[in-house]
């Protein structure tokens, strides 16, 4: 077995030895790319800042989407969800990515407005890239104050110092983000909360007849966990769950 192995490994080494004195013989070039060249007029500069400004502005996309969208909440529920129902086991990638394709699912009709209404009259270079911006704030600004609470707004108008907006429209973007964070996650709890009181029921029971029996040294969550398992599933969980999360953004 040994003198097998030796004899494929000598194999491997002759063919790789072949290869490389093959490239060698041929000349085998690695490319070069050289793209940075010293700019010539005002309008390469401007050209050169715009896209380390998009650069920028990439790095941050992470942020903007949990920021602006629905992802926030549903992520949140979902956690709750985990933690209450006693699934651990559940990977938390599966849980983020069921977030993520509920998100979508939520936003497009708005991601469609914003792809309909400036990016691609942008492309077609039917409007400037400010008007384009313009129009492309419109869908997510409606759809931010849907969700936000005016009372959560107002807070931040007064941590801001700036003067009452006098129509929703003229709610400043850096004001608007806050707000609906906070209103997202003030929503999410309240689901949490309410996810929580038939789980936390079961809990009780189930400690309460260990206690009666004097099973005190066995752990009340090792035997409610079935429990909770069977009631999730017939109450048919995810499918009350996730239609109140898509419903109440409606």
């Amino acid at each position: 077995m040994r003198s097998k192995t030796f004899l494929i490994l000598l194999l491997l080494i002759g063919c790789l030895l072949c290869f490389f004195s093959n490239c060698y013989a041929q000349e085998f070039a690695i490319p070069k790319f050289d793209f940075i060249s010293r700019a010539e007029s005002p309008d390469d500069v401007t050209l050169t800042i715009q896209l380390f400004f998009l650069f920028t502005v990439l790095s941050f996309a992470p942020a903007l989407f949990l920021l602006t969208t629905s992802f926030a909440r549903v992520i949140i529920v979902l956690s709750f969800l985990k933690k209450a129902a006693g699934l651990q086991d559940i990977p938390a990638q599966l849980i983020a990515g069921l977030a993520l394709f509920v998100t979508a699912m939520v936003m497009m009709p708005v991601w469609n407005e914003v792809n309909t209404n400036a990016l691609q009259p942008y492309i077609n270079k039917e409007v400037t890239q400010q008007e384009a911006l313009t129009h492309a704030s419109k869908p997510i600004r409606t759809f931010m104050l849907k969700q936000t609470r005016e009372k959560d707004i107002a807070l931040f108008v007064h941590f801001s110092k700036i003067e009452k907006p006098a129509s929703p429209d003229d709610v400043p973007f850096y004001i608007l983000v806050p707000s609906f964070i906070i209103s997202e996650m003030k929503t999410a709890f309240i689901y949490g909360f309410l996810i929580y009181i038939p789980f936390l029921i079961i809990d009780l029971v189930v400690a309460s007849v260990l206690l009666a029996m004097g099973m005190m040294v066995l752990p009340p969550i090792v035997i409610s966990a079935p429990f909770k398992i069977i009631l999730f599933i017939l109450v048919d969980g995810w499918y009350l769950v996730l239609r109140s999360l898509v419903g109440s953004f409606n």
